[in-house]
């Protein structure tokens, strides 16, 4: 009785105290020593030099030394600086690949942690042979730069001395575009053996140590982006667009944005602090030239520094920089791991992106019911809880496509498992659902009970498949489970192993309506350092989990996402929803912007942080509509369900403790027509429920539009995110260029946000030269103006751009499902030459024949009111 005791014991605390921010229990730069030393660093304390240039196999590579042969750095204590091997490689549509590593013909310590898996296949064919190089003075006069092509009008060089990497316009004259070590901030600290026995290696935090068996092992450099105005990306943080300087004069909270996937409760917005997610890819924008884009493959902890303006005037006069090119500076910090960067020359925002997705991988096709509605709650409690559920939704005429189960579902939370006192017909329950053309969603965490009795831990165990301790063990986490280990999903074995639990015998009560959702895959350990794994733990290779932290979540949502793609015998578009995420990860399913709460400034920072995740790949993401923590008052969950119609993914989350006792706000069912709601939209209830049917209403009709755009996502790698900045379309209009409050959906629409509590009115700015129609009232505005609207309490601003075609489906239906043989509207508008046109995307909305072309992608042109249709048909018609 004692353990299942503590268990219970221990979960009410957790659920009781932690389900808030707690700045305490996460590290910050200061508390992080790797950070506190590069961000100590003076600029030009580099003296590392390039010598032997020259082109080897197709790359131009250098060894990099030290200045002086006695060079020494303070943290390798004493040791000369072994040469570092630098190789530059170029790839097709201008694509510079920058490596720097320890020179392994001098036997290192161990190889360093490169994170495979993430570059595709199809990107590494693309490699140019680099055959010649060139030489010339560099433009002081003094010392050597040699020069390769890049690409049509860009060039990559090396200085020497001191070492510098950069991309240029072409010609010993032509303008910087992108540089690595401007600054001399570049550090490597190389893995040694302890000069002494009493040397102290470890890192302590709050009760955690940390013992580094392998000693300091970070890198650090500066990039800077040049004729930039402001810099976008490296998600995820709850902050602005563009972001915000972190250091330099005139900035008051100096803290570097975090990447380092963490398990954050109710997290805190307008924050560089860390969140759910990382991704190490940023772009740069402005006026004069255009975009840039940087993107460093490394899974270990980063930090990131945005400089601001005047950081390091005095020392300006000894670094040698333009003094004709404004730029934007940035400090770039990892605790581990190699350099592997990519520079991405543009020249536009479509362009940077595009070339950052054919490193990573373009972003999958979902299913069409993944672009429906979801409705999820934590938790739903039985079978009768789920057809309850699903009956209010048909006799309030919402439409829904999914209905999702939390832990609770389980038997003992052990996954794969029913409880069976409370679903005991699991398969029948789903095939009734199946019956309306609705799916269901179960949830599957990384954390595994232990427990000999439950197969999975026994056959992990008997296999030897766990994530190891810095001793070897079993790691031996706390999570929902009570105690639990983690699978090693670096090792393509277990994740091959993983993926057949999906099949129909071994996942039992499952159906062929059932997906998955990824949760706590940061990974979450709740008595762990941070509420995550010790850096210390072991993976497959001897690799520590600090050289691959970031990843651990991006292997567990492959895994699964391949599991249902087996399931379905390679005919079925899998959906796995992760909460952790990395670089690649859109080829594998949506994320979601995690734990948020029922706040307006929540519903503010929800754009931008789809928007950025949007510019890094991750283009079918959301937010939880009326927040997950917190009660929303009706205003703010009207207001969220109304923007919430037009996000990548809408669902409506919330959360409930295993016990019943409400901490957050009830499902849109649970308002006023469930016996046990106990949220109430006010006197106005009716009024407000037909408001947030009506936001669903809109999200169902425009399903059409939402797998089109998906599809061409996937088909130009994500060359136009289906959400983007207004910068994304308008790349020459400034007043875009930091714009966070309003959105793109595709090319054709314009949506405006409502972020403010009783607000009377809004202002709205539509850019470019063309007209934009309301989408309401089917008033025109003229472009590149701003207007100050009536907020009105039944819709948001929403404007269809003039000269395009919207496809819709208008009949009601309970979900996409039942739509598919319904006939389209097409929403035309005109522009000032009387001229409009769309496309359209249709194939079977589940399976993978659209890769054969099996598909209709019809195109529309209207003239002078002559509607012309073009149609490219599948290849097997």
């Amino acid at each position: 009785m004692g353990k299942p005791l503590c268990t219970i014991l221990f979960l009410l605390l957790f659920i009781n105290c932690c389900f808030s921010w707690k700045k305490d229990e996460f590290r910050n730069c200061n508390q992080t020593p790797f950070c506190k030393r590069a961000r100590s660093r003076k600029p030009g304390a580099c003296s590392l030099i390039a010598i032997d240039v020259s082109v080897s196999d197709g790359d131009l590579v250098a060894k990099l030394i030290s200045k002086e042969n006695n060079q020494e750095n303070s943290e390798n204590q004493g040791k000369p600086i072994k040469p570092l091997v630098l190789r530059i490689s170029a790839y097709q549509d201008g694509v510079m690949r920058v490596k720097i590593d320890e020179d392994q013909s001098l036997g290192p310590r161990k190889k360093r942690f490169e994170v495979p898996d993430v570059i595709v296949s199809e990107f590494l064919e693309k490699k140019l042979w680099l055959q010649r190089m060139k030489e010339e003075k560099n433009e002081a006069g003094s010392g050597t730069l040699s020069v390769v092509y890049l690409s049509d009008g860009f060039e990559g060089v090396i200085r020497h001395d001191p070492f510098e990497v950069f991309v240029r316009e072409s010609g010993k004259k032509g303008k910087k575009v992108l540089s690595l070590n401007s600054n001399g901030l570049f550090d490597f600290e190389q893995l040694r053996d302890k000069k002494e026995e009493n040397e102290d290696w470890e890192e302590r935090f709050r009760s955690h140590t940390d013992s580094r068996p392998y000693g300091p092992q970070s890198i650090s450099f500066d990039v800077s982006f040049y004729d930039a105005d402001f810099v976008y990306g490296i998600p995820e943080h709850a902050t602005s667009l563009a972001l915000k300087p972190t250091k330099g004069p005139g900035v008051e909270d100096s803290e570097p944005y975090r990447l380092f996937n963490l398990d954050v409760f109710e997290y805190i917005h307008d924050s560089p602090f860390g969140l759910y997610g990382s991704i190490p890819f940023m772009i740069s924008h402005g006026k004069s030239r255009g975009s840039s884009g940087f993107f460093w493959l490394n899974a270990a902890e980063m930090q990131i520094d945005v400089l601001g303006p005047g950081w390091n005037d005095e020392f300006s006069s000894v670094l040698m920089l333009p003094s004709d090119q404004k730029r934007v500076d940035t400090l770039w910090m990892s605790e581990a791991g190699v350099v592997d960067a990519f520079f991405f020359v543009g020249p536009g925002p479509k362009d940077v992106v595009k070339q950052y997705t054919s490193v990573t991988g373009a972003p999958a096709l979902p299913q069409l019911f993944a672009v429906a509605y979801h409705q999820c709650r934590w938790n739903y409690r039985d079978e009768e809880d789920v057809y309850n559920v699903d009956a209010k939704f048909d006799e309030h005429d919402i439409p829904y496509d999914v209905l999702w189960l939390d832990i609770e579902h389980t038997d003992g939370k052990r996954y794969f498992t029913w409880d069976k006192s409370l679903f005991p017909n699991p398969e029948e329950m789903q095939k009734k659902l199946a019956a309306k053309g609705r799916h269901m969603v179960t949830i599957v965490d990384p954390h595994i009970k232990r427990d000999d009795s439950y197969f999975i831990h026994k056959e992990a165990s008997q296999k030897g498949y766990y994530v190891k301790d810095a001793t070897g063990k079993d790691f031996d986490g706390w999570c929902w489970p009570g105690s639990s280990s983690y699978l090693d999903m670096v090792n393509p074995e277990i994740r091959s192993w993983w993926a057949d639990k999906f099949s129909y015998d071994k996942y039992v009560g499952s159906t062929p309506s059932l997906y998955i959702w990824n949760d706590m895959n940061e990974p979450s350990v709740f008595n762990g350092p941070e509420v995550s794994m010790p850096r210390d733990a072991l993976h497959y290779g001897n690799v520590e989990h600090r050289e691959l932290h970031n990843a651990y979540g991006y292997y567990f949502h492959m895994a699964t996402a391949d599991g249902l793609v087996k399931r379905g015998e390679g005919n079925d578009r899998p959906f796995v929803l992760s909460r952790a995420f990395f670089p690649g990860s859109q080829r594998y399913g949506a994320v979601w912007t995690g734990d948020n709460s029922a706040e307006w400034e929540h519903l503010r920072v929800s754009v931008p942080m789809i928007l950025t995740l949007g510019l890094t790949g991750v283009s079918f993401s959301g937010a939880d509509v009326g927040g997950f923590f917190g009660n929303p008052d009706t205003e703010l969950l009207v207001r969220w369900y109304q923007l919430g119609a037009y996000y990548p993914s809408l669902e409506h989350m919330l959360i409930m403790t295993p016990n019943g006792v409400n901490l957050g706000c009830l499902g849109l069912v649970d308002f006023k027509f469930t016996e046990y709601g106990s949220f109430n939209l006010g006197p106005t209830w009716e009024r407000n429920t037909d408001l947030i049917k009506e936001a669903i209403h809109i999200y169902a009709i425009c399903a059409p539009l939402l797998l089109h755009i998906k599809f061409r996502d996937g088909k130009c790698n994500a060359c136009v995110p289906g959400r983007s900045s207004s910068l994304m379309e308008f790349p020459a209009d400034e007043k875009t260029f930091s714009n966070d409050e309003a959105f793109m959906v595709g090319n054709s629409l314009l949506v405006q946000g409502i972020y403010t509590q009783r607000a009377k009115h809004v202002s709205v700015y539509l850019p470019g030269d063309q007209s934009w129609y309301d989408m309401k009232t089917g008033t025109a505005y003229k472009g590149g103006a701003t207007y100050k609207l009536d907020a009105s309490d039944d819709s948001i601003p929403a404007f269809q751009r003039a000269g395009t075609i919207i496809p819709r489906k208008d009949r009601f239906r309970r979900s996409s499902t039942q739509m598919e043989n319904d006939p389209y509207t097409l929403v035309i508008a005109l522009n000032s030459s009387k001229a409009a046109e769309g496309e359209l995307y249709i194939d079977d909305g589940k399976s993978f024949q659209f890769q054969k072309r099996s598909i209709h992608t019809p195109t529309f042109h209207i003239f002078r009111r002559k509607l012309t249709f073009f149609q490219t048909w599948p290849l097997n018609n």
